[in-house]
């Protein structure tokens, strides 16, 4: 077990990497899910559960006794692991937002606001984290046509906190390639679209973000039946690549190696394809012209 504290980020990572080193030390100390369980009282499952972070809490006392029982001696690492613990159970600021925020969603803000680095393709909307306010209200009106404007208005307010990680201490690398489609796509009318091509070339000047734009001249690439896709990285150690896909009533969350492979090889041909990043700023403004 780790005695690092400098995981990075949001509640339910810190919970999964708590999963992670709990199962590192079952494992170590030869005992099965149901041996771990009877020795502190509850169901494998409920080992199981924590393990694979599916808790929504992760209780002080079943994580004191499960260290003992794994024979975790060393009191720095136990303070260490339990002041972990009560981070972890922690809400995170997103929580204010659940009103108007699909349960799913959380678990993505959460991988958002701890990652190292995110990589996205984008092919019909520009990335969250890049948009303007306007744009981002042209979208989630769309997108929600049957909301209050109270509803719209909290949205659009989320996608705004969202972005305050591009600006903080230590920000994550963000590097998006996106289809040409999506600056094509009048999103708010030609007013909203010029102003989003002025914020992508703002944007793209930060030295923690990269943004490529895929022209339709270069036809078929290596992402076009994958759709949208974000690839999140971490600091921990104990955290695997987290791909991320989108849809209408849920999300897809990929961490097996053979998966994440398959996304960060297709990421890479991407970032080869598409228009240097160097011309990127060229393309938008020829872009801009034409809006």
């Amino acid at each position: 077990m780790t005695a690092e504290t400098d995981w990075g980020g949001a509640p339910s990572v810190l919970r999964m990497i708590l999963g992670r080193q709990l199962e590192e030390l079952r494992t170590r100390a030869g005992l099965t899910y149901e041996q771990a369980g009877a020795a502190i009282g509850v169901s494998h499952s409920t080992i199981r559960r924590m393990e694979a972070a599916k808790v929504a809490r992760l209780r002080l006392t079943d994580a004191e006794k499960l260290l003992q029982v794994y024979g975790v001696t060393d009191q720095q690492e136990i303070d260490t692991f339990l002041k972990s613990v009560r981070e972890a159970n922690k809400r995170g600021w997103w929580h204010t937002y659940r009103d108007v925020m699909p349960d799913w969603f959380a678990a993505y803000l959460s991988l958002e606001q701890a990652a190292l680095q995110i990589r996205a393709y984008e092919n019909e909307f520009v990335h969250g984290l890049l948009q303007t306010e306007e744009y981002a209200r042209a979208l989630l009106g769309a997108g929600n046509p049957h909301g209050s404007a109270e509803a719209a208005e909290r949205r659009v307010a989320l996608r705004m906190r969202r972005q305050e990680l591009l600006t903080r201490d230590m920000p994550p690398r963000v590097w998006v390639v996106m289809d040409e489609t999506v600056l094509r796509w009048p999103v708010g009318g030609t007013g909203v679209m010029r102003a989003q091509v002025d914020r992508l070339i703002e944007v793209n000047r930060l030295p923690h973000v990269t943004v490529q734009i895929m022209p339709f001249m270069n036809g078929p690439h290596p992402a076009m039946r994958a759709g949208a896709y974000h690839l999140f990285r971490f600091r921990a150690r104990e955290l695997p690549d987290i791909v991320y896909l989108n849809g209408l009533v849920g999300a897809v969350y990929l961490d097996r190696n053979d998966d994440v492979l398959v996304y960060r090889e297709a990421m890479d041909r991407l970032g080869a394809q598409a228009a240097p990043a160097r011309k990127t700023e060229a393309l938008l403004g020829s872009i801009r012209k034409e809006l």
